[in-house]
């Protein structure tokens, strides 16, 4: 099992990384997430953490910038259904944090924009998930006892966003990278704050 490479990025694709270790060249499936944060290391020494799917007809290696995704991936997969490119797919619609904030929350709608994502498979992910996503640390900000009441005001002050004509596809990204256990008042301002300067 290849846990993670250290090497030089030398190729770089949608939804896939090369990299390079003692001469030979690792394709890693990944997400945009972490397409975005190791571009600007094209060229140069990448250190990324792995999962390798081994099926009967094929060997994939995904590929991801930190440890936080990739557990956030190896918890998608366990959920019945979802395979890896499907975990994949998730994490490239929404960063860990949102995900946490969707399952917490039992908002299974967001998580069917993403493709291939259904209903049954969106409240299978928030029934098997719930639990386990309160101890990833998301915000490395809430316990688990605060983790489920940062939720509610992050869901709430997208709610008053959306009435001010705000979509969720704008708010929740803003939002989850904002102190989720702040009032929902000041959530508000702070969102609003930084949608003013996108």
């Amino acid at each position: 099992m290849i846990y993670s490479l250290r090497g030089v990025l030398i190729f770089s694709e949608d939804n896939y990384i090369v990299v390079e270790c003692s001469g030979v060249g690792y394709k890693c499936l990944t997400s945009s997430e972490t397409q975005r944060k190791v571009q600007s290391q094209f060229g140069n020494e990448v250190k990324i953490f792995t999962y390798m799917s081994v099926r009967e007809n094929a060997v994939d290696l995904f590929g991801f910038s930190d440890i936080e995704e990739l557990n956030s991936f190896k918890m998608l997969i366990s959920v019945s259904g979802v395979g890896p490119k499907a975990g994949l797919a998730i994490l490239s619609e929404f960063s860990t944090s949102q995900i946490a904030i969707f399952i917490s929350s039992n908002d299974s709608s967001s998580i069917t924009k993403v493709p291939g994502i259904g209903k049954k498979t969106a409240q299978r992910l928030i029934l098997e998930l719930r639990d386990k996503f309160k101890t990833l640390k998301s915000d490395n900000k809430n316990n688990d006892v605060g983790a489920a009441s940062a939720a509610k005001n992050v869901l709430e002050a997208s709610k008053a966003l959306g009435v001010l004509g705000y979509s969720q596809n704008i708010t929740l990204p803003v939002l989850s990278e904002l102190d989720a256990s702040l009032p929902v008042e000041q959530l508000i301002r702070a969102a609003l704050h930084t949608i003013s300067k996108l």
